[in-house]
């Protein structure tokens, strides 16, 4: 049986992700912060799911959960490492709080970094496993190469993830262990419902508080509209099975005009429509 290890299993992607590939025949080593999470899982996915605890930011935390996973494989590499774990901080750039900013790359950039690390010898790195490379499934989002506004930090850390991974993917070539990136846009998952509980009351005295007010609703609605996790689960399965993937993998509710308007349009006359629908505009 072919194993994977998932990141940040306890809801929406990762969570999905588990379902799926214990489904499709993987045995998911899946990673949650909470021993509570953990049991649910492990009732939930019985035999084929491990849970592994620790948060990605606790360096020391993550290689305990690789020794584990090292120690169950017995020799053989692991077929995948996906990266999903993530957090979404928002607000001006110009006001959010120094401490949320660095926490959004702690977890969403420097996460990924340090799990990387620490399973990639698994992956095949390390000449003395038996078995096939496996394959790295990083997490990023249509934020990763468009930023709007007011979802500033998060945009950051997405952008980074995709640098990330094209260079990480050059250089894991020498082991022929690939790396496959999955922007997808909004997805329906329970941060919608945290997203709508963000007390916004700490930008009172703004210039940005009418227009972030706005936005909030805007960007929870469309969230509650987004793309079922099921999805990502069954294509973080295809971006780690089928014979040629993508480089890339980007998948979006949006409709065809707006999909042609994000990737087409001059970044001057995106500003102009973004500006116009938040009211952005200078008084």
């Amino acid at each position: 049986m072919k194993s994977v290890v998932v990141t940040g299993v306890s809801t929406g992607i990762g969570h999905s992700a588990a379902k799926v590939l214990a489904g499709k025949g993987f045995h998911v080593f899946g990673s949650v912060r909470k021993e509570a999470d953990a049991e649910r899982l492990k009732a939930e996915l019985g035999d084929k799911f491990t849970p592994l605890i620790f948060d990605v930011t606790d360096e020391a935390g993550v290689r305990r959960g690789a020794e584990t996973v090292r120690a169950a494989l017995k020799g053989e590499t692991l077929a995948g490492l996906v990266n999903n774990a993530g957090i979404a901080v928002s607000g001006p750039l110009t006001e959010v709080d120094p401490d949320e900013f660095r926490k959004q790359f702690d977890v969403n950039v420097t996460g990924p970094f340090l799990v990387t690390q620490a399973f990639v010898p698994l992956l095949g790195a390390d000449k003395s496993l038996k078995g096939e490379p496996g394959r790295i499934v990083n997490i990023s989002s249509v934020g990763g190469k468009r930023a709007f506004p007011f979802i500033g930090p998060y945009a950051a850390s997405k952008f980074a993830i995709e640098g990330f991974s094209e260079a990480l993917r050059r250089e894991l070539m020498l082991f022929g262990i690939d790396v496959i990136v999955i922007g997808p846009g909004a997805v329906k998952t329970a941060i919608w419902d945290k997203a709508e509980e963000i007390d916004i009351s700490r930008y009172a005295n703004s210039p940005y508080l009418p227009i972030l007010e706005k936005f909030q609703a805007t960007f929870v609605e469309q969230g509650r509209n987004g793309l079922a996790p099921e999805k990502l689960g069954r294509l973080i399965h295809k971006a780690l099975t089928t014979a040629n993937p993508k480089v890339r993998y980007a998948i979006n509710p949006s409709s065809l005009a707006e999909k042609a308007i994000m990737h087409f349009a001059p970044a001057r006359t995106m500003d102009k429509v973004i500006a116009n629908m938040l009211g952005l505009k200078r008084s």
